[in-house]
């Protein structure tokens, strides 16, 4: 049974978008990549709170059923769009034989898709195992205290913050809300700053120029 016939179209734009993917993160591109690391510390993210997973309930038994969070999501794309593909063929060719005929591929690709979720699950458990893990890298608010910054947009004023850039210890940027640590300061757009505390996920910088710091590196 040919991949290319019609009834087997959907498994072979699977197949093709999951070579996509490995040519993608074979010349270093990452679908994601600047998102995961240029983190919001003013929106929704909270990097102290650990997994962005559920702690509990329906959301974390399908987290785990699915593999969600044991590996990078490309990787998890990757293994269901080649179960997905592997088993859609399996389901035409065993459809040929029992009735002689392939099923619609749509509704070949439904079943196939319905399979494949908790397939998924399971392969990419021992997947996980296997993988470098980089748990080191992720970082709490406070470890930002101490850090260079720059503010990027508006100006800082008390009660008024503006939003300012900071790099981690592991380089990765991160946008927070600045004010200056004096109630009288004003730290302008594109000046650099010291960030001498935190309250919540608010911050406080010392101009660089007050403290006769050099720039940022």
């Amino acid at each position: 049974m040919s991949l290319l016939a019609d009834h087997n179209l959907p498994f072979a734009v699977a197949l093709a978008f999951m070579a996509l993917l490995a040519l993608v993160q074979a010349i270093g591109l990452d679908f994601g990549g600047d998102a995961d690391a240029d983190m919001d510390l003013d929106a929704d993210g909270d990097l102290e709170g650990g997994s962005a997973m559920p702690d509990g309930g329906i959301g974390a038994a399908a987290a785990s059923m699915l593999g969600l969070g044991r590996v990078p999501i490309t990787v998890w794309l990757a293994v269901f769009l080649f179960v997905f593909a592997a088993l859609g063929v399996g389901i035409q060719g065993f459809a040929t034989s029992l009735t002689g005929g392939p099923l619609d591929r749509w509704l070949a690709a439904l079943f196939a898709a319905g399979a494949a979720l908790p397939v998924t699950g399971v392969v990419v458990r021992p997947i996980g195992r296997i993988l470098p893990k980089d748990e080191t890298s992720a970082v709490t608010l406070d470890t930002l205290v101490g850090r260079r910054a720059e503010i990027v947009t508006g100006t800082a004023r008390h009660a008024s913050p503006a939003r300012g850039r900071v790099i981690d210890a592991f380089g990765h940027p991160h946008h927070v809300m600045i004010e200056p640590h004096a109630k009288d300061g004003q730290i302008v757009e594109g000046e650099q700053v010291l960030l001498v505390r935190r309250e919540g996920e608010l911050f406080f910088g010392q101009a660089l120029e007050t403290r006769n710091l050099s720039p940022a590196r």
